[in-house]
């Protein structure tokens, strides 16, 4: 968002009513209905719902479509009867998959009903997948044509309105399964009988309904189009995926994994409801409780040394810091090469081999400065060996864990962005306190 929006949000979460609304006007007047969404987004919810009083009838159900969810469900929890009709007296297919669930069964019903027999035909295709197939959220709006028509045929289609991202013309047998795809620009200079089927671009290859998001969104980003087909079990062509809808899905799927590695869900409601979110955090503290627990008991095991060597006790946030900074980095690195597809079996063993390279490279380097500092820092050489090992020690497990768990992870279809760095952080943090304060018993009593 724009400096000068951030501005005017500021202006308007402290204006009163009147000229709050006045402000909203004049902000929203030139945004796109996703910059708008972003807008209402950002303000407090009794703002949110002053300002949308004034976005345009027209614009609203794109606004609510660019919404996070959890705050699109809150807004139109606020709407009366008189405005949820008319927010759904014209929606189409791929616009009440999207709302489906941020309205009352009775409302969506309704909206059905309105709906023409294709569209809601439409409708009933795309519901049957799960929220994480591609086959849900496919675009209907593509041109078609039946397999054994001709070059003047496609030409007579291209003179009416042409949706975008329109590159190819797309062919179906009789019973509407998929039969290939034509490039448009084929078509210059062909001559007018001359069959579609002649003129197959072979490298299309249509997407299966059943895929998740993220493969088709990995396999569209390899095909080098603006859209592919998408297509069920039986060859059906559903709908198209667009270079529109792959945006999307790779700025949520970014979205996600950012929240994740946090404990949050990137549809939250950055004005949600206080107990609501404290709630879903509160999980999330608990789990880290026991992690610190666990890492306290391990300190726990060395009271007697840590009372008699002060010095170790000022240390220790030394050793945990920089095995956690190393597991961090290396699992940031296994995560995006697990998201990409870049990891397989096969690849997990050269990884681990040259991450404890790097690890072992480094914990050398940085146990001879921290140990030099520590020796002068306390007049003993030996508080200086002690930590230069436990360096060593933490960051060689550090990059074995930061290799391990999100692979484990993996296997188990556990996101790694979700809980990898509380697991890596409970093993720096025991590995380092036990290496350290057990050395430091052996060598300093």
């Amino acid at each position: 968002m724009s400096e000068e929006i951030t501005q005017r949000i500021e202006q308007l979460i402290r204006s009163d009513e009147e000229v709050g609304a006045q402000l909203y006007a004049e902000v929203a007047e030139d945004l796109e209905p996703d910059q708008v969404a972003l807008l209402l987004e950002s303000l407090p919810r009794e703002e949110r719902l002053e300002c949308w009083e004034q976005v345009p009838a027209e614009q609203r159900v794109d606004v609510l479509v660019d919404m996070r969810a959890e705050a699109r469900i809150a807004l139109v929890r606020e709407l009366d009867t008189q405005s949820l009709d008319q927010l759904i007296s014209d929606l189409d297919a791929e616009t009440l998959i999207e709302l489906g669930e941020s309205l009352p069964d009775d409302v969506v019903d309704i909206a059905l009903a309105r709906m023409d027999e294709r569209q809601r035909a439409h409708y009933e295709r795309s519901a049957q997948f799960d929220e994480n197939a591609i086959g849900r959220y496919v675009d209907h709006d593509l041109l078609i044509l039946p397999q054994n028509s001709r070059v003047r045929d496609a030409e007579r289609l291209l003179r009416r309105e042409v949706p975008e991202f329109t590159t190819h013309l797309w062919l179906v047998d009789r019973t509407g399964r998929y039969a290939g795809a034509v490039l448009t620009t084929r078509l210059f200079g062909q001559p007018d009988h001359r069959p579609l089927t002649e003129l197959l671009d072979e490298e299309i290859e249509p997407l299966a309904a059943q895929r998740s998001l993220k493969e088709a969104n990995e396999a569209f980003e390899h095909a080098e189009v603006s859209a592919l087909p998408v297509v069920d079990d039986s060859g059906l062509l559903l709908g198209r995926m667009s270079v529109r809808l792959a945006f999307e899905l790779l700025h949520e799927q970014y979205e996600a994994q950012l929240m994740a590695s946090a404990g949050l869900d990137e549809e939250e409601d950055l004005f949600a409801p206080v107990l609501r979110s404290s709630r879903r955090r509160a999980t999330w503290l608990g789990i880290n409780l026991l992690t610190a627990f666990l890492a306290s008991w391990a300190i726990g095991l060395f009271e007697g040394t840590l009372q008699q060597v002060v010095a170790l006790a000022v240390l220790m946030p030394v050793v945990a810091s920089m095995g956690g900074i190393a597991g961090s980095q290396t699992l940031t690195l296994i995560i995006r090469g697990l998201a990409l597809g870049q990891i397989t079996t096969a690849s997990v063993m050269p990884l681990l081999r040259k991450e404890l390279s790097v690890g072992g490279l480094n914990g050398v380097l940085w146990a001879i400065v921290i140990g030099i500092v520590a020796s002068w820092w306390f007049s003993s050489p030996a508080i200086g060996l002690v930590i230069a090992l436990a360096i060593v020690v933490n960051i060689a497990a550090a990059a074995l864990s930061g290799v391990l768990i999100p692979v484990l992870l993996h296997k188990l279809k556990i996101d790694p962005a979700l809980s990898g760095s509380v697991i890596l952080t409970t093993v720096t943090d025991v590995v380092g306190f036990v290496v350290f304060l057990g050395l430091g018993s052996l060598f300093l009593l």
